[in-house]
């Protein structure tokens, strides 16, 4: 079978997350289509594809491109692109859409079933005409569109989304379902567990750590970091604001002698190793398969509290700090965790800025963080405030006793936990065969 996938160009969790399943397909013929982020993330994680393919770029046609793939496809893997979605059914090619972020996509504008009526009634002749039908929806009505037009969807479990599946099911089911999914408008959706590289993850903890220790004592991982209004060079604050940081991190806490500082802005001129006073700090962006072994190793992390990030820690029995919030889904998946030893302890710009009022908004609300990370960046009392409280939730982890570590990695998988992900997706191919 030849499988179309692609994922939103949003960040590097819908491309780590199509990586993950692309993995869980070794019997197929797997094709990449993208673009941005998404596509950076594809080409370093190569291997798992047969073939990748730019939708930008000088020798790239964009959608006519895509229309051959489309043609030449059996199936279509589509993790959060709801446009890919959408080209599909146009296309008449069956669909699995994934989705990581389900409970996240707010629907404010549009009822459940107003949208469900519009995907009943959207043209199937051409994709101009389907995406005209549905340009009343808002981003993330969209991708909720996505679930209902889609023959499949898989979607991650995380607290809240069993709920918006009862939400958004239909009254009767799809040919596809069965236990443990619910039907949408044609299709079904299916709750899973975490969606990563479950092989990667055995193959890290199996291997055989290195005689003279770990390579870091701690890991920063950042995650991809663009997404619809961030990027290395604009909106970057935050990005710049870790740079003021890590000099400062090495002063306050001395322990830290060989830190790797991860993530899609390390793979140009962010990169490198900086040496001081006997101290290293390696900036890389490693392949997914070269990071999870650093993971499984280095005592202490940070991460940017991304779900993806979250999940390869946890299965490894690493239990991080959730370092402070790029965009407003990180904002959301810490506040969802509040309860947990990961959410109480993670930090927050709100500890710097107690009174600011976050937007409860996608765009609005990560327009406000980023305007947080440049205050503090530039304001040096704003600055110091971060720099000692952050420093103030490092000692609380790193005074966590081992059982403590343990109980707070065992209560995200609790919360985390669902149906096999390898099951699940193999079950809607093998029905789809």
């Amino acid at each position: 079978m030849r499988i179309l996938m692609g994922a939103q160009n949003c960040g590097f969790g819908p491309a780590s997350v199509l990586v993950a399943v692309s993995r869980l397909l070794p019997g197929h013929e797997r094709v990449f289509v993208g673009s941005g982020v998404a596509a950076e993330f594809a080409r370093r994680n190569a291997t798992a594809f047969d073939g990748i393919h730019e939708l930008t770029g000088p020798r790239a046609n964009g959608a006519a491109l895509l229309d051959r793939l489309l043609e030449s496809s059996d199936q279509v893997v589509s993790v959060m692109d709801a446009d890919l979605v959408l080209r599909s059914v146009v296309a008449r090619r069956p669909v699995v859409l994934v989705d990581c972020l389900f409970g996240f996509w707010h629907h404010h504008q549009h009822s459940p079933a107003q949208i469900r009526e519009l995907c009943a009634t959207v043209p199937r002749h051409s994709f101009p005409a389907a995406h005209r039908h549905l340009a009343r929806l808002s981003p993330h009505e969209r991708i909720l569109a996505a679930h209902l037009l889609a023959d499949h969807s898989v979607v991650q479990n995380f607290p809240g989304v069993s709920g918006r599946m009862a939400e958004f099911a239909g009254a009767g089911a799809g040919a596809g379902a069965g236990a443990g999914a619910h039907a949408g408008a044609d299709g079904a959706m299916h709750l899973t567990g975490p969606l990563v590289d479950l092989e990667g993850l055995r193959q890290a903890r199996e291997e055989e750590p290195a005689v003279a220790g770990p390579d870091y004592d701690l890991l920063i991982n950042v995650g991809g970091f663009r997404n619809f209004l961030l990027d290395f060079e604009v909106n970057n604050d935050y990005l710049r604001l870790i740079d003021r940081w890590i000099p400062d991190l090495l002063a306050d806490w001395p322990r830290f002698t060989r830190v790797l500082l991860c993530g899609g802005p390390y793979a140009g001129r962010r990169g490198g190793t900086h040496r001081a006073s006997g101290r290293r700090v390696d900036r890389r962006f490693l392949p997914q398969r070269e990071l999870l072994p650093q993971v499984a190793r280095t005592p202490h992390s940070l991460i940017a509290p991304g779900l993806s990030a979250l999940h390869e820690a946890t299965l490894l029995g690493r239990l991080p700090l959730g370092f402070h919030e790029q965009h407003y889904a990180h904002t959301f998946t810490v506040r969802k965790l509040v309860g947990t030893l990961f959410g109480d302890s993670a930090a927050r710009f709100a500890d710097v800025l107690p009174g600011h009022v976050l937007p409860e908004d996608d765009y609005a609300g990560t327009e406000a963080l980023v305007s947080v990370a440049g205050r503090v960046l530039k304001d040096d009392d704003l600055y110091a405030r971060f720099r000692r409280t952050f420093n103030e939730r490092m000692e609380q982890y790193l005074s966590l006793t081992p059982e403590q570590r343990r109980g707070g990695v065992a209560e995200l998988r609790r919360v985390l936990d669902g149906p096999p992900a390898p099951a699940v997706i193999a079950s809607i191919l093998t029905a789809d065969e």
